[in-house]
């Protein structure tokens, strides 16, 4: 298996175990509150990030040989993105009541922060040749 399927793979895979355990118990505490998980785009949410934490994920180690001292500025740039996305497709449907609660803003932060902090993570392995 080549390096670059390698890393891919272990992020990916890595990344999803994750959103699962995150996803696991922030569904169980709404299921606690008597909340549905299918209210607040609370799935949509977590696959739309994952995905796109992948497809940041591997733009960065396509670019790694040629680009590193751009790599920062790429992952700046995704994390962009990403916000573009959640504004342009989540927060129209948050903001249907005129406000976006607080259940709508965990179901979009969550997942994006523990992405990000992933994301970060492996950036920094990438930028230091651990990977």
């Amino acid at each position: 298996m080549r390096k670059t399927t390698k890393q891919i793979l272990v992020f990916s895979i890595k990344l999803l175990v994750a959103l699962i355990a995150v996803f696991g118990i922030h569904s169980g505490i709404l299921y606690y509150l008597d909340i549905s998980v299918f209210q607040n785009l609370l799935i949509p949410s977590y696959i739309t990030n994952y995905f796109l934490a992948l497809l940041i994920f591997f733009i960065l180690v396509k670019l790694k040989k040629k680009y590193l001292d751009l790599l920062g500025f790429v992952f700046m740039g995704g994390s962009f993105v990403k916000f573009g996305v959640f504004f342009i497709f989540f927060n129209p449907v948050f903001k249907q009541n005129g406000t976006v609660g607080a259940q709508e803003a965990t179901a979009f932060l969550l997942p994006y922060l523990l992405c990000l902090i992933v994301e970060t993570i492996y950036l920094i392995k990438l930028l230091n040749n651990k990977m």
